[in-house]
């Protein structure tokens, strides 16, 4: 089970472009809270503070619990929205969980002992993260921060897919019971491509243009 994080927010009244412009210049993100039995709920919490959580995965993976003036909701972050160059945050949407209900969300893979690996001891070797998050369906009590992939044991030539992963408990990944061909690499391991480079003029076969030898105009010369 992941831990939970609680994140301060206030009910705002006043909806609207205008009114959400108005509360960026003063600090605030507007918001929305919905989902479960309850109706949708416009809030608003600091900037600041929402800036700092977002450079944390906990804040894009786990549940958040929001607190309304006391009232405790465990949520989720269903999507952010950012300003297209300013280091601002525009609008959050967060869906309510229920404890006895499954979830779907995406959570962070986290690859170790990649270094202590047969294929990570090789300098000629290219080890690439196919994906860096899978979409998993669990219990809100289950639902883990990350996921561990295990690469100690990687060798050249080697492919791990997403159904090799040891999941936690009560976890699972939907995706697979839709057939092999949504059973994804994960990781990879290659050999490195070396690239030759050619230096300018030392290409064997290379043409050479051949010398226009000069043509002499006689000044004395005229026409007849």
């Amino acid at each position: 089970m992941s831990n939970t994080h609680e994140i301060k927010v206030q009910r705002r009244e006043d909806g609207g472009k205008g009114a959400s412009r108005r509360l960026r210049r003063d600090g605030q993100v507007p918001a929305i809270v919905y989902g479960g039995e309850l109706d949708p709920v416009n809030i608003q919490l600091s900037h600041n503070e929402v800036l700092l959580a977002a450079e944390h995965e906990w804040f894009y993976s786990s549940i958040l619990n929001l607190n309304l003036n006391g009232d405790v909701q465990p949520v989720l972050l269903r999507d952010i929205q950012r300003h297209p160059y300013k280091q601002q945050i525009m609008h959050l949407d967060f869906q309510r969980v229920t404890a006895d209900e499954k979830l779907r969300t995406q959570v962070p893979l986290n690859f170790i002992n990649e270094e202590i690996s047969p294929a990570g001891k090789l300098a000629d070797v290219l080890v690439s993260h196919e994906i860096r998050e899978v979409t998993v369906e669990c219990l809100p009590a289950d639902l883990p921060g990350s996921i561990d992939v295990d690469l100690s044991k990687l060798e050249l030539g080697d492919t791990i897919y997403l159904s090799e992963i040891k999941l936690p408990k009560g976890v699972e990944i939907p995706g697979l019971a839709l057939g092999k061909d949504y059973d994804d690499a994960v990781v990879t391991a290659r050999p490195a491509r070396v690239e030759v480079v050619e230096e300018e003029g030392d290409a064997e076969g290379e043409e050479q243009s051949p010398e226009v030898p000069a043509t002499k105009v006689d000044d004395d010369k005229t026409d007849e």
